[in-house]
């Protein structure tokens, strides 16, 4: 008998394997077959966990996302750090991590964002929830960085907070057209002038 516990273990598996495969080569281009291959699973039981391709694309960016998210809040909860030197870490942390041009798995968003948006409503509509929540959360952020002092703003908390995160994204993109961390160290550059944090 299949425990509840090992349903689960086996779910997270597929999608954990699923996503490093899948930021390096983009959801199209994946089969079912060579994700359960990786994972270690039976191509006939996939269904026993995933409805459809279409349904497992939406698992595995809620998936993503949960687990980004948490990493989020993780770093805005650094009491020893105003909210200013929490803001620079969320972004420095992002150099770092999408700095390294393959990835492993940590830049799904980036990779499946502009191809899934027009192939399935669904896998767009986590894609705008998640990101969202990103957005939120540097809000929010930037709203205690006035409150403690850390910060002074000109421009709306949320307006500026969509800006970063788009300037970011933006980077993104372009690291990996010019095969360089370039984008990276401008879009810091920016990110400090935007809050007015000197380089340190």
């Amino acid at each position: 008998m299949t425990t509840a516990r090992e349903t689960g273990d086996v779910r997270h598996g597929i999608l954990s394997t699923a996503q490093s495969i899948m930021a390096a080569k983009g959801f199209s281009a994946v089969g079912l077959n060579e994700i359960l291959v990786a994972a270690g699973v039976p191509k006939g039981s996939f269904y026993h966990y995933f409805g459809s391709k279409d349904a497992f694309g939406e698992a595995l960016l809620k998936d993503y996302f949960d687990s980004y998210l948490a990493g989020v809040d993780e770093i805005f909860a650094m009491g020893d750090l105003t909210f200013a030197e929490r803001l620079i870490a969320y972004f420095r942390q992002w150099q770092e991590n999408q700095g390294a041009l393959d990835c492993q798995g940590k830049c799904l968003a980036v990779k499946l964002g502009a191809e899934v948006a027009d192939l399935s409503e669904a896998m767009r509509a986590v894609l705008k929830s998640g990101t969202a929540g990103i957005i939120g959360r540097l809000t929010e952020a930037i709203e205690n960085g006035v409150a403690d002092g850390s910060l002074t703003i000109p421009d709306d908390p949320r307006s500026l907070a969509e800006t970063l995160y788009h300037l970011w994204l933006g980077a993104s993109l372009r690291a990996k057209i010019v095969r360089s961390t370039a984008p990276f160290d401008s879009a810091m550059v920016a990110t400090r002038r935007l809050l007015d944090r000197p380089s340190s």
